[in-house]
């Protein structure tokens, strides 16, 4: 994903001429090295505007309407950090698809549900490839994963493993006790801390770490090293998106990618190799477990499938000969495709959520009496209790309205030239579907800067990306492959947290709902929050 280039961009890039000047013996001074940088910077800039000169005369159709840019560096050095508001704010002068250039890229921004569906629905299949950054590629198995393989047999294979099997409804309700097991300690770590301010933000992305880890390969690893395997994924996690969220020479200038001058794919490529480790070891001991049990229980038709790991380790047999095989590093793609993009983006939703909510007495009290009515005071909620849940759902669909988990999306690639809202769309260039501002454009919205779940208790809003007004997950080919999953994990955590506890704000606090951009959308300052048991029976929070 493009992010903003900081002051420190140029510098980069002089710093890397001048290591390799040093890697060649040092016999330069500063006045040379200078000369050398001030020259190649003439050469890039003349090249670019005669790039520019031959593109823009090329073709009939002109680029959609955008703001000026430098030359060589074209829009970059005028990003704000904030790119999700700072489209917007463009949007507001140069209309519903606009172009900027950055580096060699072209970035286009459509910020309309009419502009989103001619991308994501009328012209899906030229869009329905991806952009790939280069530290994605060397965190994603080469793109073996669904994120980023190119639309195709490969990538249809892929989805059929994820959607129709893996994340459909029938293997997520048998693996329930897992993500219940993850839930439920969470609560009596919650009740140890009554009366007591809790990093929620926090703690939620522990849980849904813990409970996508669970899923995972839960009846692999247990004990202490369960535990120790949790703070190992939370800070490879944490390194991963920070360096997808840093600017990338590699990404700007496609020819310079193979320096890879600021070491951010070498960084990446590291990191990946110990989730590498870490899933080679899994999965030696899933086949282990497998191999034991059955020889103790061969023939037994009735054996259940304990977690996603064995699951995908019989498709990985049964498909081994097909015509388009799913293999090992599918395998370990998609478990990291599960990990690092399943923890941060269910957590986020969970924790705006929370802040919402606390935020407004009125819509606690809402949820808290729909929750007493399905579930009583005497019990505890069961994922099963979702679907009578229509209040909460409406809270969920709210706060993905207003807080969406990747407020650009992924970025989609033309694999060829063509129209969108009348303007040319040039093959491989970097669309950006700007779902942040069509969530809060009052000529679709109305008051769209008030959190008011009561919008969507008439049921006409779904997450199958069908009107484009509201498509938090996406639409079309590429629509997120987790929703299922997703919405699973925020509706039930969110109804356990706000039917077990009450919770406000520490004494002088006042809550900020301010969003940081990034890969995924996250709350700038993190929600800490006050529990107070609502259930009179200690033994509920056990």
């Amino acid at each position: 994903m493009t992010i903003p280039i900081s002051s420190d961009f140029f510098q980069t890039l002089k710093k890397s001429l001048s290591q390799w000047w040093e890697m060649d013996g040092g016999k330069g001074n500063k006045d040379e090295l200078t000369l050398l940088f001030f020259t190649l910077t003439v050469i890039f800039a003349v090249t670019w505007y005669a790039w520019m000169f031959f593109k823009s005369g090329k073709g009939s159709q002109q680029l959609p309407p955008g703001p000026r840019g430098l030359p060589l560096f074209g829009n970059l050095l005028s990003l704000d950090p904030e790119l999700h508001s700072y489209f917007a704010t463009l949007a507001r002068t140069y209309g519903p698809i606009l172009k900027l250039q950055l580096g060699n890229k072209v970035g286009i921004v459509v910020s309309s549900p009419s502009m989103a569906q001619q991308v994501l629905k009328d012209h899906d299949i030229t869009f329905a490839n991806r952009d790939m950054p280069a530290a994605a590629r060397e965190g994603a198995y080469g793109g073996s994963d669904i994120v980023w393989t190119p639309y195709g047999p490969e990538w249809r294979m892929l989805r059929k493993v994820c959607v129709l099997k893996m994340l459909s409804n029938t293997t997520l309700d048998s693996v329930y006790v897992l993500r219940r097991s993850e839930v439920r300690q969470t609560v009596n770590y919650l009740y140890s801390r009554i009366e007591s301010p809790v990093n929620l933000g926090e703690q939620m992305f522990l849980t849904v770490l813990n409970v996508i880890t669970n899923m995972l390969w839960g009846g692999t690893v247990e004990g202490k090293e369960r535990s120790t395997m949790g703070a190992e994924f939370r800070q490879v996690i944490s390194e991963i998106t920070e360096i997808l969220g840093m600017p990338n020479v590699s990404d700007f200038y496609p020819g310079l990618a193979r320096f890879d001058l600021q070491g951010l794919e070498k960084k990446m490529h590291v990191l990946a190799q110990r989730f590498d480790g870490i899933f080679e070891s899994l999965i030696g001991q899933r086949l282990k477990i497998d191999e034991e049990e059955g020889s103790k229980a061969a023939g037994d038709s009735r054996k259940q499938r304990k977690d996603f790991l064995q699951f995908l380790l019989l498709q990985l047999k049964e498909e081994g000969d097909s015509k388009t095989p799913f293999t090992m590093t599918h395998l370990k793609a998609l478990l990291m495709d599960m990990v690092v993009g399943g923890s941060d983006t269910s957590s986020n939703m969970i924790e705006f959520a929370m802040a919402e909510i606390i935020n407004k007495p009125e819509v606690m009290k809402k949820v808290q009496q729909e929750l007493e009515a399905v579930v009583g005071k005497d019990n505890i909620v069961e994922e099963y209790h979702s679907h009578k849940l229509p209040y909460l759902h409406a809270v969920m669909k709210e706060t993905l309205r207003l807080h969406p988990a990747l407020p650009l999306l992924v970025p989609h690639c033309p694999s060829e030239t063509c129209t969108i809202g009348g303007y040319s769309i040039p093959k491989g260039s970097r669309v950006f579907v700007n779902v942040w501002a069509i969530h809060r454009d009052p000529l679709y919205w109305e008051n769209p800067l008030e959190f008011d779940p009561s919008r969507f208790l008439d049921g006409k809003f779904d997450y199958s990306g069908s009107d484009f007004k509201y498509i938090p997950f996406g639409s079309g080919r590429r629509i997120c492959a987790g929703i299922a999953m997703a919405e699973r994990t925020v509706m039930y955590s969110v109804a356990t947290l706000v039917h077990s506890f009450d919770w406000e704000l520490p004494l002088g606090e006042k809550l900020d709902l301010s969003e940081k951009f990034g890969i995924v959308l996250k709350k700038k300052i993190p929600l800490v929050a006050i529990p107070k048991a609502r259930l009179t029976d200690p033994a509920l929070y056990e």
